[in-house]
């Protein structure tokens, strides 16, 4: 599938290690060059796309600020000219119990997993429609289907996010616009490899509820990614595809 997405634009949120970092990998061996927009450093991100043949052009985006997100849509229309798939990987997950949790912390939990998302369609879109194809990608995640303490906020976001990706299908559908959402498991990153209690313990607890006892992985997740950013998935939208059990 080396030339999938050949001639594409792909832009990634998050995509500085972990997850977004392996959706940037894949997505430009299969032929995309890639936007990408995070808080944090992005040279080993950028080495791995060049290494893959293609362009990249990343830019320090805060995601939660309306004027971060439409200045880092100029600059990458203005580089690439067009965007054909959108990413919306970055998301945080603090932990903390109901009671600990205040409406400040809610609110910023919201901001980067619900609000960065619809930012980022609401600056890309547009011009995805203007040209008739386009491909979104959100994120979602497992736990929303799980007993999970200590993550009110972060599930309430993330359970927001897959009602937010079925209505955004049905508006811009008729554009040859897909959008649907990814939802991982828990998934071991080097952000969360050596996290705080009792975040140590939920990797053992989980990998014995699975059909496949070993840690998920980013790479667990590109195929899946790759595959919804493709014309194979023209008629699935709207879907929360699982990666997980």
């Amino acid at each position: 599938m080396g030339n999938r997405h050949e001639g594409k634009v792909a832009v990634i949120t998050g995509a500085a290690t972990g997850i977004g970092q392996a959706y940037a990998r894949k997505l430009a061996e299969d032929g995309a060059n890639i936007a990408i927009a995070d808080i944090s450093s992005i040279h080993e991100t950028e080495a791995l796309v060049r290494a893959a043949g293609r362009q990249v052009m990343s830019k320090i985006c805060d995601i939660t600020s309306q004027e971060n997100v439409n200045a880092f849509a100029v600059a990458t229309l203005e580089r690439f000219g067009k965007v054909d798939i959108l990413v919306n990987n970055a998301g945080i997950y603090p932990l903390g119990s109901f009671t600990e949790t205040d409406f400040a912390l809610w609110r910023k939990i919201f901001a980067v997993n619900l609000d960065g998302t619809f930012l980022m369609c609401k600056a890309f879109i547009p011009d995805m429609q203007k040209r008739g194809w386009g491909r979104v990608i959100n994120t979602t995640s497992g736990t929303v289907w799980l007993p999970a303490p200590l993550l009110c906020a972060y599930i309430a976001s993330k359970a927001a996010v897959i009602g937010f990706t079925r209505s955004l299908a049905t508006e811009v559908g008729e554009s040859g616009i897909t959008v649907n959402a990814i939802s991982p498991g828990l998934v071991k990153t080097q952000s969360n490899a050596n996290g705080p209690q009792p975040q140590d313990n939920w990797f053992d607890g989980t990998i014995a509820r699975l059909a496949i006892k070993r840690q998920q992985l980013p790479e667990d997740l590109v195929g899946t990614v790759s595959f919804l950013a493709s014309d194979d998935a023209a008629f699935i939208t709207g879907q929360t595809i699982s990666v997980d059990l």
